[in-house]
């Protein structure tokens, strides 16, 4: 293993992050801060409760769960696509480093990214609410899981996407519309019997139900199927990066 390659990618990354603070930090916390405010407040004082739990507190873990399934996809999609598209990606290939060194860097640093936003949102979102964690471990596992299994996806997208257009094409029209309808905002009991079995179909609402499981020790599936599925969905996505890197595919030609 070649673990000074690794740190290279790693830290060339990540220092991009940093050139780019307010786009990468600072504009996702505002976003869901806004959120909080429209939905917290607004709708909050309509609905008072859910499960036994106040709508403000409840959405904390959906809202966290949004900005990281976005932000995972876009910061490793963005960090392989510009290689590609810059012809730099042709001296990480000639260096001797395996693929796995390569995926490592560079979703090592798009799941690190994700990681520092995540906390950020959680700790941004107790100005707003107060909210107490029954189940911390599984909080942070879940959170590193999900950022390392959606960092993994955007790397999928990096590579499969030849134009900025088909960058950005999944996580608008699929990533995007399956978190807000995972329940992010409502508990899926809540909607009619028939769209509750449909919902289920949807990834999206395991994640949302396991995380919000750690905050509040109630989800609307469970937890087992919920780190199973995670789990799952990484496998797929491990499998995918190693033929796509191992062939070349978007790479070489």
């Amino acid at each position: 293993m070649n673990v000074h390659a690794i740190r290279a990618i790693y830290k060339f990354e990540l220092a991009r992050t940093w050139r780019t603070v307010m786009q990468s930090i600072l504009s996702p916390v505002i976003s869901t801060s806004l959120y909080f405010i429209v939905f917290g407040s607004a709708i909050g004082s309509r609905m008072t409760e859910v499960d036994g739990i106040s709508y403000g507190a409840f959405i904390v873990p959906g809202l966290t769960m949004l900005s990281l399934l976005n932000e995972s996809i876009s910061n490793a999609s963005f960090g392989i696509y510009m290689p590609k598209f810059s012809g730099t990606i042709y001296e990480v290939l000639s260096a001797p480093i395996s693929y796995i060194e390569i995926v490592a860097g560079y979703v090592g640093a798009a799941a690190t990214k994700s990681i520092i936003l995540g906390t950020i949102i959680l700790l941004t979102a107790r100005l707003f609410v107060p909210y107490e964690i029954a189940h911390p471990f599984w909080m942070i596992a879940f959170l590193v899981l999900t950022s390392v299994t959606f960092s993994m996806f955007g790397f999928i997208i990096g590579l499969w996407a030849d134009s900025f257009q088909r960058l950005q094409l999944v996580p608008l029209l699929v990533v995007t519309p399956l978190t807000f309808l995972g329940g992010s905002f409502y508990s899926i009991h809540m909607l009619p019997p028939v769209w509750q079995k449909v919902t289920l179909l949807n990834p999206v609402v395991y994640l949302v139900s396991g995380f919000r499981w750690s905050f509040f020790d109630r989800s609307d599936v469970s937890v087992e199927i919920s780190i199973g599925m995670t789990l799952g969905f990484l496998a797929a996505c491990v499998l995918a990066v190693r033929w796509l890197v191992k062939t070349g595919y978007h790479l070489k030609n």
